[in-house]
């Protein structure tokens, strides 16, 4: 049993860490398309937005300390969605807001997975894992 215990968090340990490596890869990543590209500033508003928020998920200080960095990846979107869904509540239903929402979700989840897929398609090339 406690061995099951250990193995559990060294994995979400390395889930957690997995994910910090695929925000900062993509958000340098995401720093050279926005220079790359005239949007205006209402876009580069919102890009700013997205990479405060994403980086802030990575950042241990922002949390109580006995939180760790694997219960705030399970959480955080949670609380994100309740955001959307209250923000997208006062607006007009021509505009069709969940539908919006639902979009903006399912690219950022293809945007995670493509990072996973990635870092995956890395080391299977490479056959092994190291730090870049």
């Amino acid at each position: 049993m406690c061995g099951e215990i250990e193995t559990e968090e060294s994995l979400a340990e390395e889930l957690y860490a997995q994910f910090v490596d695929h925000v900062q890869a993509f958000l340098v990543n995401l720093r050279t398309s926005t220079t790359q590209r005239d949007s205006g500033q209402l876009y580069d508003y919102l890009d700013a937005l997205f990479r405060r928020t994403l980086r802030n998920s990575v950042t241990p200080e922002k949390a109580p300390e006995d939180v760790t960095g694997y219960q705030r990846l399970c959480m955080e979107p949670l609380v994100f969605a309740r955001v959307a869904g209250f923000m997208a509540a006062h607006q007009p239903l021509e505009g069709d807001p969940l539908r919006r929402l639902i979009e903006a979700l399912m690219t950022g989840y293809a945007e995670g997975e493509a990072a996973m897929d990635s870092d995956t398609e890395h080391r299977h090339v490479h056959g092994h894992e190291h730090t870049h």
